[in-house]
């Protein structure tokens, strides 16, 4: 089978859709992998890497695109990119098809391509297994970016995150308890921060309780939500459903309760937001003000630790590419339900997507 690895034009997203090693094992299995001119130049591997991997090194995405049976990449295609896909093809990356544009849907489904989103393989206990990683790190990243942003140089208010001897530290609240969310909690508190965590589900803050016992924990209801908006010097949202919209936890009005120049930060802009005044932004130009709030809504934020990311995807993911690329796509459906559930297009046909407008989530 043709494999294609082309280079991420999206800005700031330095990773690849698969490491040398994959590239290899791939290889050794008598696969033929395309991988367009230093396309894992910013995860630290040149095409020299690829070469000895066994890689052909492709000088343009036409050829990269216009060989593959199936498309290893790690953001969703651009609209130029889907049109130099081959028809019934096979695309696999964290696609998050339920922010994007008609367009490109229709478009997938015009040209009968196979969309595989990696975020919505899921295990029958409920896991996904290859989101859980760059939730990590997303969560992880979270603390450090916010401890930037609160500085004058970064358009906060000049608070240090962990504060000082007589100088209470930055209130942070997190809302959402799942993968994300807990790792952003506990890099907050090893940063020194103040931290209430708020969650719909009783279950999930009884383990952020069990787990970090210095963390206030609070149902998410109107009057709670409404509460830590009066106090919160961070607000980061963190609740989304892959295949899903995520719904909206923080309106407009919310906002008008925060104290000047606070910062809020939705990392679940990459599924539509939580906040109703989100809009993506970039590593470039990552923030943005709304009624006095500092906004950052970074949708790649793990696209930045490149290498990292590009290894722990690899970690966790390349058994699911491995089965694909041997069995074939049909096979491997049948088969693994897995990645059966994690399939967004099909034969012109969509699959596990929802793009119901995002509500408010009230009590």
């Amino acid at each position: 089978m043709n494999i294609g690895i082309p280079k991420e034009i999206r800005p700031s997203e330095y990773r690849v859709g698969l490491s040398p090693a994959g590239v290899q094992i791939l290889s050794q299995d008598g696969h033929i992998c395309y991988i367009e001119n230093e396309a894992g130049l910013g995860a630290g591997f040149t095409n020299e890497n690829y070469e000895r991997a066994g890689g052909r090194i492709a000088y343009s995405a036409q050829e990269v695109y216009g060989r593959a049976d199936v498309v290893l990449k790690v953001a969703r295609p651009k609209e130029e990119e889907l049109d130099l896909m081959q028809d019934d093809s096979c695309l696999l990356g964290f696609l998050h098809l339920t922010s994007a544009r008609q367009s490109r849907i229709d478009k997938l489904l015009a040209k009968k391509i196979t969309a595989l989103s990696y975020d919505q393989i899921q295990l029958e206990d409920g896991s996904r297994p290859v989101k859980r990683p760059l939730s990590e790190i997303g969560g992880r990243m979270t603390a450090q970016v916010a401890a930037r942003l609160l500085q004058n140089n970064g358009g906060g208010k000049g608070i240090l995150l962990g504060g000082m001897p007589g100088v209470p530290p930055a209130e942070v609240t997190i809302i959402g308890a799942g993968v994300a969310g807990r790792y952003a909690a506990k890099a907050f508190l090893r940063m020194g921060a103040q931290l209430t965590v708020l969650d719909t589900d009783p279950l999930a803050l009884q383990n952020i309780h069990d787990e970090l016992p210095q963390v206030v924990t609070m149902l998410y209801t109107r009057q709670n939500r409404k509460r830590v908006c009066e106090y919160a010097d961070v607000l980061v949202t963190a609740a989304a459903t892959p295949g899903e919209r995520a719904p909206i936890l923080i309106r407009r009005g919310d906002l008008k309760l925060m104290k000047a120049r606070s910062l809020v930060m939705d990392i679940s802009i990459d599924q539509g937001g939580n906040v109703e005044t989100s809009r993506p932004t970039s590593h470039a130009n990552s923030t943005f003000v709304e009624e006095g709030i500092v906004h950052y809504c970074v949708p790649n934020m793990p696209g930045v630790a490149a290498r990292t990311a590009t290894h722990a995807f690899f970690n966790a993911g390349f058994s699911y590419i491995q089965e694909i690329v041997q069995k074939g796509i049909d096979q491997a459906i049948q088969d693994n339900p897995a990645i059966e559930v994690s399939i967004n297009t099909y034969q012109g046909e969509v699959r596990n997507l929802s793009r119901i407008a995002p509500k408010d989530i009230e009590a």
